[in-house]
C-alpha cells in the first residue's frame, strides 16, 4: 500500500510542469557559467593563484572541470536552498490549492502514510536536483576544460590529486543533498501550514534568508545563536575538500540536520493528523 502511495505521490510530482522549474534554471545557469569561464580563457585560475606565483610553479591544468564544479558549487549554494524549495513547498499546498485534500484523504490509507509518501517524494525531489546539478556541472566541465588537479582556494589552498579530486566531490555533493533535506523538510512544514503555494516558498526564503545573516554578522550578540541555526551547518559539504578532511565536525553538523530534518518533519505531522481538511 505504502509502495503504491509513494508511486502516485512521485508520479504527480512527476506530471508537474511546476516541478521542472528548478531543474530548468540549473539547465540554463550551469552552462552559461560554464560558457562565460570557457570564453574568459583562464584568467580566472590565474587569479586564484597569482598570490602564490612568487613562491609556486604550477604544472597542469588547474582550471578543469573538476575545479569549475566546486566553484558552481560555492557560487550557487545560496540560490540551491531557493530551487529546492520551489518544489517541496507545493508537495501539500498544492492539494490544498487545487482543492483535492478532501479526495487525497478519502483514500483508505492513514493520514501519516499519506503524509510519509508525500514527504519522501519531497526527499526524492531535492536529491534529484542536486544530482541533476552534480552531473551537468561535472559532465560539461569535464567537457570544456578536461579533467586535473583540483585545487581548492580559500583561507589557504588546497590541491587534491587528480586521482582523488572525483571521489570527493561525489562526497561532497552526497552531502549537499543531506542538507538539502534538511532545506525541503522546512518547504515541507510551510506547505502544510497555508492552502497556496506561494506561502512555502516565501516563508522558508525568510527563514533561510534571516538566518544566513545571522549566521554571517560578525556581532557578539549573534554569536550564541548560530549554533542553533540550521543555516551555519549547511556548509559541511565544503569540509570534505579540505585537507585533511575534519570528521568530527562533518559528522557533528550532518548530526544537527539530521536532526532538524526530524523536527521539521515530527512538527508537519502533528499539524496534518489534526488539520481540518474543508476542500
Amino acid at each position: 500500500m505504502r509502495t503504491s502511495i509513494l508511486g502516485n505521490e512521485i508520479l504527480k510530482t512527476a506530471l508537474k510542469w511546476r516541478s521542472y522549474i528548478s531543474f530548468i534554471a540549473v539547465g540554463i545557469i550551469i552552462p552559461l557559467v560554464e560558457i562565460a569561464l570557457k570564453l574568459e580563457g583562464g584568467g580566472m585560475g590565474r587569479a586564484v593563484t597569482r598570490g602564490l606565483s612568487q613562491d609556486f610553479f604550477f604544472v597542469g591544468n588547474i582550471l578543469n572541470g573538476y575545479f569549475v564544479t566546486q566553484f558552481i558549487m560555492n557560487s550557487l549554494w545560496i540560490h540551491i536552498p531557493f530551487l529546492v524549495v520551489l518544489g517541496a513547498g507545493d508537495q501539500l499546498a498544492g492539494e490544498a490549492t487545487g482543492g483535492t485534500f478532501r479526495l487525497l484523504l478519502t483514500r483508505p490509507a492513514s493520514r501519516t502514510s499519506i503524509l510519509f509518501a508525500k514527504y519522501l517524494t519531497t526527499l526524492l525531489y531535492a536529491a534529484a536536483l542536486v544530482v541533476f546539478l552534480a552531473v551537468l556541472s561535472l559532465g560539461l566541465g569535464t567537457l570544456l576544460f578536461g579533467t586535473g588537479d583540483l585545487l581548492v582556494p580559500g583561507r589557504t589552498i588546497v590541491i587534491h590529486p587528480e586521482n582523488e579530486a572525483l571521489g570527493r566531490l561525489f562526497l561532497a555533493f552526497a552531502l549537499a543533498i543531506w542538507g538539502m533535506w534538511t532545506v525541503a523538510s522546512l518547504a515541507f512544514l510551510f506547505s502544510s501550514l497555508v492552502e497556496n503555494g506561494i506561502g512555502p516558498l516565501v516563508g522558508s526564503m525568510a527563514v533561510i534568508i534571516i538566518f544566513y545573516i545571522v549566521s554571517n554578522i560578525p556581532a557578539e550578540l549573534f554569536e550564541s545563536a548560530k549554533p542553533y541555526l540550521f543555516t551555519t551547518y549547511l556548509d559541511l559539504w565544503s569540509k570534505v575538500l579540505e585537507e585533511p578532511i575534519p570528521w568530527t565536525g562533518v559528522l557533528h553538523s550532518a548530526g544537527v540536520l539530521g536532526a532538524f530534518s526530524i523536527g521539521f518533519y515530527a512538527v508537519t505531522w502533528y499539524i496534518f493528523v489534526r488539520k481540518d481538511v474543508l476542500s
